[in-house]
Order: structure tokens, then sequence, then C-alpha cells
């Protein structure tokens, strides 16, 4: 398999043993490494996500809680602090925020262009990346074309063409030359080895079909960790673009497989990410296998450095000569955050490093006058502040416009006569990323940026075919971002850890209420846990009951109707129009065609009523201007979380 044997990179990797920049002290395992002994410091990026700038486009200003601008300022402290060092990137860097969208869908890619993202990370000399789902969702051709101008070797060893070729090398080898204590150079040679999710195949279908194929993470581990070995590597490091779950190392479809993927035989540390979470740390204290404090899983060293740059991942290894190789000594895990809170306000620890800044300077200047582009006007505030106890209107505006849009189109079809619903989440909702993300448009004018705001991601437009019967279920599925509430007990915590709020779909055209006291009727893998349950009461059409045998059209997007969130009962085999125009365009067109919308919630769906019980739940501090908005709610304010949420009490 591919080696890499590019003189930049051997010469930086010489190079981190240079003089120490102001303030910055040597490692101990570098200071004090024995003569047989050398320090190893690896580096992780991951879900960049295209933010390069400390920039929020969809607030249109600074942030100092993102930006790789940011973490290359820490990059630069951990070369100076060690003699051998290494940087990785494990996926995601392609897509996600409005300079994504606006290379991908404004400025495109030509021959011989270099995307913002890749240009930013040249600058840093990454020794190599992987892939993660995002990179597949403007197409292979994008794809292919943006990693032409990649400085580093990108790898990823379980998606395949459709001929079965490797899309990119599974594996690559490093042959470096590494400083010991007694200040003499040995060569050492480290694998390099890439996993995705293999449900990439479902999630972007429209541009995978007939051209990729997954397989399961372990079962390509499995198969290609000893031939990796086989090239007699001192070391395999495994850039794992998945998260970190409990299951079964057998169930080829896991998502979050890094920890089962930590068992193979053969690597010695792990990158992971997809999580949008850290590691070492809490969210990952019940996990077995996983020690949350020391960062390892299985026994092996690992980390997840957050999202959007906000953190450097960090692998120390104390590595010793044994014979002609190399053996790991001992192992620390860390992370570097590039803020800090401070009052529960974000305050930056580092400044931007001017190269990175510059390598995207132009694309950056061009974003904002792409998201700054005027639409149409709204009358009304649009927030997903409370999207997740109440109808909301961030949502409502979305299912109007799909609505919209695909009524037209039905009409010409043989599915004009059945009843039209719509399907929509709040994608900015449930402080997956930190009390600041969260949607939050003022009345007046709405401009690209605001459009891109309430509909996060380039999904297109599809529609499915279903029963009643299944559109229950769907609102079932959905209600299990709920917690099971004690009828009568005060202060209860409302929403579920691990459930996304991308996920919270809401259907307009038929009416329901969500009983959160009796237990979800799905987990949240959509298994059928509580046969005898369903959470959804009452739940009518055209003010009647809904008939279970009945037919309807539901218009959602590509990643539910392809299966994405393993919804009951929906997949390709219920799909019956694949549109050509993405769900933003289509919000885009129908504010454009209004001129001046209204959004107000229409209240098709709230809690049933529990006496004398309450419930808890977090949201953006901001939520307080807007409290007005939803005064059909008994909301109290409960205080702030060290993080800076703002905490209410719900009465049901």
């Amino acid at each position: 398999m591919a080696t890499d044997g590019s003189q930049l990179n051997r010469r930086h990797f010489l190079a981190a043993s240079g003089a120490l920049a102001a303030g910055v002290v040597l490692h101990p395992w570098s200071a004090k490494a024995e003569a047989s002994q050398a320090h190893l410091r690896l580096m992780e990026t991951t879900d960049l996500h295209v933010n390069v700038f400390p920039y929020d486009y969809y607030a249109d200003k600074e942030t100092p809680t993102v930006g790789l601008a940011r973490t290359a300022a820490i990059v630069d402290r951990i070369r100076a602090e060690a003699k051998n060092a290494l940087l990785f990137d494990n996926g995601d860097f392609l897509q996600g925020n409005p300079m994504g969208d606006y290379i991908a869908f404004e400025r495109g890619m030509k021959a011989g262009d270099t995307h913002p993202v890749v240009a930013a990370m040249n600058t840093l000399r990454y020794d190599a990346g992987t892939l993660g789902n995002h990179e597949f969702n403007y197409g292979l051709d994008f794809l292919e074309a943006t990693l032409t101008k990649a400085n580093f070797p990108v790898v990823s060893a379980n998606v395949q063409t459709s001929s079965g070729a490797p899309l990119v090398p599974p594996y690559i080898v490093l042959d470096r030359q590494i400083e010991l204590g007694d200040g003499t150079r040995h060569p050492i040679r480290i694998g390099v080895i890439g996993f995705m999710p293999p449900q990439i195949t479902v999630w972007d279908a429209q541009n995978l079909k007939g051209r990729a194929t997954t397989r399961g993470i372990v079962e390509a581990a499995r198969e290609l960790v000893p031939k990796l070995r086989a090239e007699k590597v001192d070391l395999v490091l495994a850039l794992c673009h998945s998260g970190i779950a409990a299951g079964s190392a057998e169930d080829a479809g896991l998502e979050n497989a890094a920890l089962q993927l930590a068992s193979v035989e053969g690597i010695d540390a792990l990158f992971c990410g997809h999580q949008h979470l850290r590691f070492p740390g809490e969210d990952f204290k019940s996990i077995e296998g996983a020690d949350w404090q020391k960062g390892t899983l299985a026994g092996k060293p690992a980390v997840m450095a957050g999202f959007w740059g906000s953190d450097l991942g960090l692998i120390d290894l104390l590595l010793e000569r044994s014979g002609e190789g190399w053996r790991v000594v001992s192992a620390t895990s860390e992370l570097r955050p590039i803020y800090e809170r401070v009052d529960r306000k974000p305050k930056a620890l580092v400044e931007s490093k001017p190269e990175v800044l510059a390598a995207a300077q132009s694309e950056h200047e061009a974003t904002l006058n792409y998201v700054r582009r005027p639409v149409g006007e709204t009358r009304a505030p649009l927030h997903s502040f409370f999207a997740l106890v109440a109808d909301d209107p961030s949502v409502q505006i979305v299912n109007q416009a799909q609505l919209w849009y695909m009524k037209e189109i039905l009409a010409q079809t043989e599915f004009k006569d059945l009843p039209l619903l719509s399907a929509a989440a709040p994608f900015k909702s449930g402080g997956r990323s930190g009390p600041d993300y969260y949607t939050d448009i003022p009345a007046g004018p709405i401009a690209i940026r605001n459009v891109a705001d309430l509909y996060l991601y380039p999904n297109t437009v599809q529609a499915v075919r279903i029963t009643g019967a299944e559109v229950k279920d769907w609102l079932d599925m959905s209600a299990g971002i709920f917690r099971q509430i004690e009828p009568g007990k005060a202060d209860q915590e409302l929403i579920a850890d691990g459930f996304p709020s991308y996920n919270f779909d809401v259907i307009d055209g038929v009416t329901y209420r969500i009983d959160v006291t009796k237990p979800p009727r799905f987990d949240k893998d959509g298994a059928l846990v509580n046969r005898d349950s369903s959470r959804i009461v009452d739940l009518a059409f055209d003010g009647k009951p809904i008939d279970p045998k009945a037919s309807f059209v539901v218009v959602t997007n590509n990643y539910r109707a392809g299966g994405g969130g393993k919804f009951p009962g929906i997949g390709p085999d219920k799909i019956v129009f694949v549109a050509p125009d993405a769900n933003r365009d289509v919000l885009i067109r129908y504010i454009v065609e209004q001129k001046v919308i209204d959004p107000k919630a229409d209240r098709n769906w709230h809690f049933e009523a529990s006496p004398g019980t309450s419930v808890l739940f977090s949201t953006g501090p901001a939520s307080a201007a807007h409290l007005k908005d939803v005064s059909e709610l008994k909301l109290e304010e409960a205080g702030r979380t060290d993080e800076g949420y703002a905490r209410y009490r719900l009465s049901l």
C-alpha cells in the first residue's frame, strides 16, 4: 500500500525539536527520555466543518469558540513542547457552514482550484487525514476535486467504489526519523488507517448509489490491520470518524464503533469524532470500556477533539527501542481547548494564526457577501429556543415551504388525491453544540445566512408514502427525545441524553399530543422496546382520528426518507418522489415568492397534561427575550448552568 515519502513532512517532523517558543516548556517525556526512548506527540483535529475563521456566519459576528486558525496556535505550541510530533485530521472538514455551501453551490470547484479549508489545512502541514460522512454531501466529483489539492494523504478503509476498488487508499505508511533521549535519530514506520460510518450510502444515496459501497468498521479493520502490520510498521494509528458507544463488535451496522474498533488486535491508538463530543471527558462517563478520565478505549489511548476546532486532541506516547522496532511504554490522552468560559461567557485562550486566516481570506469575504444577500422579510422573529417543548415557528416555516413545493408537484402525479403532510426538525436546538447554538432571527429582512440558519444541511427534498399507523410510529420515534416522566413529581429532567434534536421531527398536517409519562415505544435506534406503549395521544387528520390504514404522502428530506435516524417503517422502499431541489433552496424560493412571511406556529402539537408534574430543560440564554412567544406554556426561569445554558421549569 502507499508509503508517504514527503520530504516536507519529514523536515517538519524533525523540526519539532527546534527552539522553544517564549513561555513554552519542553514536555517532561521529551526532556528526560532515556537514551533508548523517544517521546512522540500525536495531534488530532476533527469535525472542522469548514470552520477556518473564528466566525459565526449565521449570527454574522466573530466568536471565540470555533476556528482552525485558533486551533493552529495550539498545534504550534504542542510542536514546540516536544522533539517529535504528528498532526492528523479525523474527517468532516468539507461541509457544515456557509463557506462550504458558497464554494459548492456558488463558486464551484474548477480545475486547479484549492478549497479554502484545504488551503488552510495545508499551512499546518498535516501528516494524514481521513474522510467523514459529510465529505460526501456535495458528491464524489466535488470531493475528488477537493482532495487533489491536499498536501497530505487521505485514507479510508471501509468505503469502496462500486467496482470494489478503494475510493482512497485504505491506509498509508509514514516513514519518519524520530529523535531519542540521547539526541540520536532512528527510523520509525507508522501505519495510519481510516474509517467512517458505513451509513453514508443511506445518508447520501443520491450521491453514492451505483458509485460507492461501504462495510462495517470492525469488519474492515479485522481484514486490513493485519495487512498493515505485515508491512513491518512499528505503530498503527486509527483515524476513526466514528463515535464512542456501547454495542457488539459483530454488528456491521454500528455507526459509533470506536470502542469496538479499539478491541481489534494491532491498533495502538485511536482518534475519534463524529459525535461532536469530547474524550477524555464526562460525555462518556457511563460507557463500559471507555475510561473517561484516562482517555482510553479498551485500554488503548484515544481522543475526540470536540468540533469546529474547539479543541486539539493530543495523545502522548513514550516509546522504547525494542530490537529493530519500537514498543509503547506509556501513553496519555488530553484535550487542549481554544476557549474557556468566564462568568458563563466564552473567552479565547489563543489568538488566530495569521497564515491560516490568509489562506482562506478571499473566500471568507466572498462568503460574507453571499450570506448577507437578502431574500425576503419576516414580520415576526424566528427562533428555536423552545422548539423541543412547543410547536415552533422555525420548524413551522420549513414545513410550510415543503408543503407549498410538494403540493404543486403531486398535483401532476398518481398521488394527487392522497393527503399531504410535512416533517421537519429543529436542527439548532437541544444544546448539542453549546448555549449559543440556536436559531435567533429578528423580525425584518431575511438574508441567505438566516435561511442557512433555519436549514443547516444540504439535504434534498424527498417524499414517502406511508400509512396512518406509520405516521404515528414516526411521531412516537420522535417523542423518544423525552425521558419518561413520573406523574405528580416535580423538577424532573425532560430531555434524554444522546438523542439529537435533528431526529425530533414535527409533522404538520396532523394534530396530536405527547404523553411523556408513558415509556417510549422505540429506543433511539428504532427498535420496538414497549409494544403496548404509545406517547402519541389523539392523533388526528382533518379534525378526525387518523385512519391507521389510510395512505399519506409525507414530504421530508433525503436523510430521513432513506432511513436516516432509523425511524421505523421509513426507508428507500417508501420513497415516491425524489426532488432535484435542496430543502434549503425550496425554503429560499418560498420566502422570495411570499416576499413577506408571518411565521406563527399553528400549535398542532403539545404535551398531554399531568397534574402536579413539572420538568426542567436547558436552552440558550437569549431565550429570555422570547418568553412571550410561548405564553401558553407554564414556564418559570430556573437559573443558569456553568456552561451558560438557561434553565426553565415547565409545569405539565
